[in-house]
């Protein structure tokens, strides 16, 4: 799998973790940035990882911060991103399973290395359920982006989920 991987100074160090255990199983990342633990603004490499994923150069994203907030506020501002902010391994299962997330968010400040292992393994191991109510609301998402009020989205005038 294709995944592009972002930090901000907080979350430094978690990236580099990450980067070991996606390296350890065989995915193609596009580290994005943090390189260093020397502060620096999260919505710069938040919106390379999203915009990475929205132009399909990756098939998903994981960005670090100190609290996961900073970056999914920012990878959800790019149309085509549905980043997920996840603390455990229900969270990360349901973000792919119900919502078809392309983007894990994680809080370096909050979960221990371990979790943070389990949540990723979690998270990438977990397809999408597609059809039905939960590829409906999906589409009522991406009405959304487009200025469209979900509520007068029906199957007719539908988009496709991805």
């Amino acid at each position: 799998m294709r995944i592009a991987l972002a930090s901000d100074h907080r979350g430094h160090t978690v990236k580099e973790q990450i980067l070991a255990l996606l390296g350890e199983q065989g995915h193609q990342v596009m580290d994005v940035g943090s390189n260093s633990s020397r502060s620096c603004d999260y919505p710069d490499s938040a919106y390379l990882a999203a915009k990475a994923v929205a132009d399909a150069r990756v098939d998903c994203a994981i960005l670090i911060c100190g609290s996961g907030i900073g970056m999914t506020i920012c990878a959800n501002k790019v149309a085509g991103v549905r980043a997920a902010l996840c603390h455990d391994e229900l969270t990360a299962q349901m973000a792919r399973h119900h919502n078809n997330a392309n983007a894990l968010c994680l809080a370096s400040d909050v979960m221990g290395e371990d979790l943070i292992r389990r949540v990723v393994d979690r998270w990438l191991n977990t397809k999408f359920e597609p059809g039905g109510r939960h590829e409906r609301r999906v589409r009522k998402i991406t009405w959304i982006e487009r200025g469209l009020n979900p509520g007068e989205y029906n199957e007719q005038n539908g988009l496709s989920a991805d």
